[in-house]
């Protein structure tokens, strides 16, 4: 098996493996940008209080994003074809550049991370299929975390498993056990999977497995969201991040 690793031991992104913008196809790259710093071996994507709104006027509901992938592609303007649309027939507005970064298709992934999530935002690692036809569109979610389900310091629904999307043959087996962590703290969330099985775990103990997951190439995504619609009125100096020490996984 290949493997693959990044401690984030420079001052930037690799660009022949990561993309700093999250779905630019349905937006423009200058209006999906990552808000990030890669320093110190770590990553640290936030939402800083100026950050735009990602996709407004067509996302139906107000959202903020600082993301980065391994991979991405989109045909020309106007054309249907690009990953994770969230629209019925959603079209490119920015045709983008074709990334190959790191595309596993089997194997085992980790993400050594820790989140700063309030009730209005939350973070997320999962992989999602890249896409070379619209069926190969299944995700396998390695940890989402919504601020609203945290108890701080505490415990945390911690969401995994398999989502459908578009792909026809993937059962939607997703769940959000309830874990004694602090998610501000640093773990360990990973997933090893193979065309039979795929097996979760937080810190090395098993949490969930899953059948028949997908092996078709998938690019991994990193993100923390901003929910704006969500505010409680005092919050709007809160600045979501999501710091990552290590990514590293096999094909």
């Amino acid at each position: 098996m290949a493997a693959f690793r990044d401690d984030f031991t420079g001052d930037r992104l690799d660009p022949a493996v990561w993309d700093p913008h999250y779905l630019p196809h349905w937006g423009t790259r200058a209006g999906t940008a990552a808000a990030y710093d890669v320093a110190r071996g770590r990553l640290r994507l936030a939402i800083p209080v100026d950050h735009p709104l990602w996709c407004p006027g067509q996302h139906p509901t107000s959202l903020r994003v600082s993301g980065i992938a391994s991979g991405g592609h989109s045909g020309p303007v106007g054309s249907r074809v690009g990953g994770q649309p969230f629209l019925d027939g959603q079209t490119v507005r920015e045709e983008q550049p074709r990334l190959e970064g790191w595309l596993p298709s089997s194997g085992v992934v980790s993400v050594r991370c820790r989140m700063e999530i309030s009730p209005r935002s939350m973070a997320a690692v999962w992989l999602s299929g890249f896409e070379e036809t619209p069926e190969e569109s299944g995700e396998i979610c390695l940890v989402e975390v919504f601020g609203k389900d945290v108890d701080p310091g505490r415990s945390a629904e911690v969401g995994m498993g398999l989502k459908r999307c578009r792909d026809p043959h993937l059962v939607h087996d997703f769940a959000a056990p309830r874990l004694p962590i602090d998610v501000s703290e640093w773990h360990e969330y990973a997933v090893g999977w193979d065309a039979g099985t795929a097996r979760f775990t937080v810190d090395g103990e098993h949490v969930r497995r899953c059948t028949r997951p997908p092996t078709y190439p998938m690019q991994l995504m990193v993100a923390v969201f901003d929910f704006p619609d969500w505010s409680t009125g005092n919050d709007g100096d809160l600045v979501p991040a999501y710091e990552v020490d290590r990514i590293s996984g096999t094909d």
